[in-house]
């Protein structure tokens, strides 16, 4: 498979999912299909980050955290994504957060951006 074959699968449930996002970080549009992240809760927190909260026009952006709970759930949308893109999405996130591998609702499984410090 190619470097740049899309074949990693990358659930957003915040910022990765607008368009501006996606073109300042990616260099295209994504197209991705709904799905829900089980057993973590949605929060907000606040964005220092002058590039990050000029891309996303935004100064406070959803984080999520494991709850354990199976009843909690956090919508969002899955894309499938080049290892560049991981990269580049991975340098748009900030300390805050850490990507971890997840199974989604649908049994796919995809990385997700939760809290750094229940990571």
């Amino acid at each position: 498979m190619s470097e740049d074959a899309a074949d990693i699968w990358l659930f957003s449930y915040g910022t990765l999912r607008q368009k501006n996002v996606q073109l300042a970080t990616f260099g295209r549009e994504l197209e991705g299909r709904e799905d829900a992240l089980v057993g973590f809760a949605r929060s907000m927190i606040a964005i220092t980050d002058p590039d990050v909260v000029a891309t996303s026009g935004e100064t406070h952006h959803p984080i999520v955290a494991r709850t354990g709970n199976p009843a909690d759930e956090v919508d969002g949308t899955v894309f499938r994504i080049t290892a560049a893109e991981l990269a580049a999405a991975d340098s748009y996130e900030v300390s805050d957060y850490r990507r971890i591998a997840v199974r989604l609702k649908s049994g796919n499984e995809a990385f997700v951006y939760v809290r750094a410090a229940d990571a």
